[in-house]
Formats: C-alpha cells, sequence, structure tokens
C-alpha cells in the first residue's frame, strides 16, 4: 500500500487548514490509518487516528477539540481538518497505515507511511 499526503503549507494562527491523505495499492478499508507530526530536532509523535470503519477516533489531548479525522473508504481518502491553529502545530506531517484492527499511538506501530506535507501556522 501506498500513501500520499497532501494540503499543508503556511496559516496564521488560529486558521485553518484540511490535509488529505490518498491510499492507494489496496482498499482502505483494510487499514486503520493515522496522522502523525514531527518537528525539527523533536520525535515523530501521534496526532489521531481512525479505525476502519470510522467508528472509533482519537487524538493527542493537545489537539482535541481543534482537530478531526476523518475518512472515506470509497475514495480511499483520509482527512485531517485542524482549526484553532497554533504556533507549536507547526511539523510535518505524515498519514500512516496499520494492517492490524485497533488504533495504537506508537508510531512503530504503523507499517506503512507516506511522504509528509509541511505544515506551518505563523503567530
Amino acid at each position: 500500500v501506498q500513501l500520499q499526503a497532501s494540503g499543508g503549507g503556511m496559516v496564521q494562527a488560529g486558521g485553518s487548514m484540511r490535509l488529505s491523505c490518498l491510499v492507494s495499492g489496496r482498499a482502505s478499508s483494510w487499514y486503520v490509518l493515522g496522522w502523525f507530526r514531527q518537528a525539527p530536532g523533536q520525535e515523530r509523535e501521534f496526532v489521531a487516528a481512525i479505525s476502519r470503519s470510522a467508528e472509533i477516533t482519537n487524538y493527542t489531548e493537545s489537539v482535541k477539540g481543534r482537530f478531526s479525522i476523518s475518512r472515506d473508504n470509497a475514495k480511499n481518502m483520509m482527512y485531517l481538518q485542524m482549526t484553532n491553529l497554533k504556533p507549536e502545530d507547526s511539523a510535518v506531517y505524515f498519514c500512516a497505515a496499520r494492517g492490524l484492527r485497533t488504533i495504537a499511538t506508537p508510531f512503530t506501530e504503523y507499517g506503512w507511511w507516506g511522504q509528509g506535507t509541511l505544515v506551518t501556522v505563523s503567530s
């Protein structure tokens, strides 16, 4: 399976942005999907994940109430709607897929990764 993230860019603090992830090679419904981010000099951190049929979502505490993860298996797409963005949200955002049924937060639990898209939030 291949993943391709898109939608990053620069936005002012308080603004909104939507990231997209295209899943190809196999139907996206086979996978738990997630978003991770990595800022310069920092470890890759979990942002959000969504179960195969979208019935379960999980978010890191710092984005709860601001970010929303969703998926459209008919289009093999996953999205991350980000609102009220803060400078500390600036990072390269990666989409990832996990072949097991359960949501997981460690990045080591995801076996397939997209190339990343840069999000920069200016103050």
